[in-house]
């Protein structure tokens, strides 16, 4: 009786000790019943992992101003341009991402070889002299045969359109911005997420403050969901492991 205790009551700390360790369970079982949070608004620059974005910049140059002249170097319009420009502007990301590969491969290959080789007479005797021994007909007999045939075929066929607001986290030296954007919609149970980051041309963008997902340089496109549909749809953590750990 004292050894069944003494083993319940490992199983029962195996399992308390699993569950501490696991903060993605103890998480999804405080939130049962309950809708999943939405996320605080904050700064992307703020986030772990981020990192100002480094790339190759052109010499830079100096403004020149000309005398009694409307125009300023570097200047888009006359007026003031409502478009995005600097740290902290948004704009309108039009995600249009529409994406169909058919490709079909096929390859067979066949090869046979056969080599034989023998002396049927000796200076035409059927027998060796002196030794009076039959010649043997075939000294080496050598057959090899190899095939392989393969096929392969991809269909796949993606499409989004949504829209999306992004922040200006970073101007590179050459005018670029960069530009992060993330959102998140509930609906039940079910969280939907959006983000989107990447570096832009500020000529890209367009008069009303938006610009094309195709326009948008480095782009981090992300597009998914969290909560009760979406972890009934992902297999158990212990069948991800056999999963990896299994050669079969």
């Amino acid at each position: 009786m004292s050894r069944l205790s003494s083993r319940l009551q490992l199983a029962a700390a195996a399992a308390v000790a699993h569950l501490v360790s696991n903060c993605a369970a103890i998480d999804r079982i405080a939130s049962i019943g309950e809708q999943p949070k939405l996320s605080a608004v904050e700064s992307p620059t703020t986030q772990v992992g981020y990192k100002p974005v480094q790339m190759p910049m052109p010499a830079p140059q100096s403004a020149v101003y000309n005398p009694n002249s409307l125009w300023r170097t570097g200047s888009r319009a006359f007026f003031k341009d409502q478009r995005a420009h600097q740290v902290g502007d948004i704009l309108t990301v039009k995600v249009k991402i529409t994406d169909k590969a058919e490709i079909e491969n096929a390859t067979k290959r066949s090869r046979a070889n056969k080599e034989d080789s023998g002396v049927d007479d000796f200076f035409g005797k059927k027998k060796i002299p002196i030794i009076n021994t039959s010649i043997p007909t075939k000294f080496i007999t050598a057959d090899s045969t190899a095939s392989s045939e393969g096929q392969g075929s991809v269909n796949r066929s993606e499409e989004l359109k949504t829209n999306v607001a992004a922040v200006v986290t970073q101007v590179l030296p050459n005018g670029n911005l960069v530009i992060e954007g993330k959102q998140e919609v509930r609906v039940n149970y079910e969280m939907r997420e959006l983000i989107v980051g990447g570096i832009v041309r500020p000529e890209d963008i367009e008069s009303d403050n938006t610009i094309d997902s195709t326009k948008i340089a480095q782009a981090r496109i992300a597009y998914g969901g969290r909560g009760q549909i979406t972890d009934v749809q992902q297999p158990r953590y212990g069948q991800q492991v056999l999963d990896i750990i299994l050669p079969f």
